[in-house]
């Protein structure tokens, strides 16, 4: 048991980045919108996820090399240049959205400008950075993080006494409600994080160079994964069962807590910002260190978060979404077009870099993917690019900055 617990350590890290500010506004929207008749897109999405997921991880313990030295093996310097400068160009660019959540969770609570806590919490998580051995410390904060989360909104849905059948019926009959394609696509692409997968091979490698012995021990990454579809769940749900039949509508995370207030007082609506922060915080560490450590890699100066430059970008990243939050208030709407536009490009790349390589028996040796990975990981790897191909028309065609 303590050694199963141990080893979900990098599963978790993946959960919490996923699950951010934006994750928390849209699965609100999708209950508020469509109450419990979308649940079934959670299974779906976590689903590939784990898929690619237990993918990276194998990638991690079967090579010595980081997966981008293995891109590079397979297609030259250009192609981990390309990976790694366009994860930390699409991680800088929503950076600001997990430095604006923070501010906004710990402002509400406080009745205060979220200005102040932009620039604590961005430096409090520089400063983690100079812990001797940054992964053991950042897999602590995630795991809290996750169950701070996990007590909020669990919590929240005993509240909100939903409707049991209502959920069986969401989770196992499939519906497309007029006007809910969009926010399905917006939901799929984001919970179906290739970046995050991607960055599971780090974690493990990061694990396995702090402890050479577990290298051969098994890693649990889907439980993470599991916890993330369950945190997607239940904040659905919640949304489905009290702010669907008033007819509330959702623009941002802090409208759900503000809806709670009247309905179960200002402790429900504390509780479930202190859930927001949990999202926030735990994605604002976990992106940075993703730009950073990929960008590191690409430029030749490794993965680890003992080298001083990757902890250099790690905090580049920190840095240029605080003051972007502090500057605008909000991600500018170009600023979101230019990262939306990165990731439409960079994501399909990405995915397919996953695929073939964790399907090289040359590279992976016994922990080569099976017929049952190749096949679903094949389903799921067209299904990155039929969204990308959505993202596309949505971005460039019915863009209003592009008429």
């Amino acid at each position: 048991m303590y050694r199963w617990l141990g080893s979900l350590g990098p599963g978790i890290i993946t959960a919490a980045l996923v699950f951010g500010p934006s994750k928390l506004t849209i699965t609100s929207k999708l209950g508020a919108l469509y109450g419990y008749s979308l649940l079934w897109i959670v299974v779906v999405a976590i689903f590939f996820m784990a898929i690619f997921t237990s993918m990276a991880t194998r990638i991690g313990v079967a090579t010595e090399q980081s997966l981008l030295g293995s891109v590079k093996q397979k297609w030259g310097k250009w192609a981990s240049l390309l990976m790694g400068g366009g994860v930390f160009l699409v991680t800088t660019s929503f950076q600001a959205g997990n430095s604006i959540g923070v501010g906004i969770a710990i402002g509400e609570l406080y009745h205060t400008s979220a200005v102040p806590w932009i620039i604590v919490f961005n430096l409090i998580g520089i400063s983690l950075l100079f812990f001797r051995s940054f992964y053991p410390v950042l897999e602590k904060i995630m795991i809290a993080l996750i169950f701070i989360m996990l007590i909020s909104f669990v919590t929240t849905f005993f509240w909100a006494k939903p409707d049991f059948s209502q959920i069986a019926k969401g989770f196992t009959t499939p519906a497309i409600p007029e006007g809910s394609q969009l926010l399905i696509i917006a939901f799929v692409a984001s919970c179906f994080s290739i970046v995050g997968a991607l960055y599971q091979s780090y974690l493990i490698q990061e694990r396995i160079r702090i402890r050479p012995e577990i290298k051969n021990e098994k890693t649990d990454s889907v439980t993470g994964i599991v916890l993330l579809g369950v945190m997607c769940s239940i904040v659905i749900i919640c949304a489905a069962a009290i702010l669907h039949p008033k007819g509330i509508s959702v623009n941002s995370a802090t409208d759900m807590a503000k809806a709670l207030e009247p309905i179960f007082g200002s402790g429900a609506s504390t509780l479930f910002l202190i859930g927001l922060f949990g999202a926030a915080f735990s994605s604002l560490i976990g992106n940075a260190s993703v730009g950073g450590t990929l960008l590191g890699d690409a430029l030749g100066y490794g993965s680890s978060f003992n080298v001083k430059a990757v902890r250099f970008l790690v905090a580049t990243v920190m840095i240029v979404g605080a003051s972007i939050a502090i500057k605008f208030g909000k991600l500018p709407l170009e600023l979101i077009v230019f990262a939306q536009s990165v990731t439409i490009f960079i994501v399909p790349f990405i995915g397919t870099a996953l695929y073939f390589v964790a399907n090289d028996a040359k590279i992976m040796g016994v922990r080569v993917n099976g017929i049952f990975v190749k096949i679903f990981a094949g389903i799921g790897l067209l299904l990155i690019f039929v969204l990308a191909l959505v993202n596309f028309k949505e971005l460039f065609f019915n863009n209003p900055l592009f008429k």
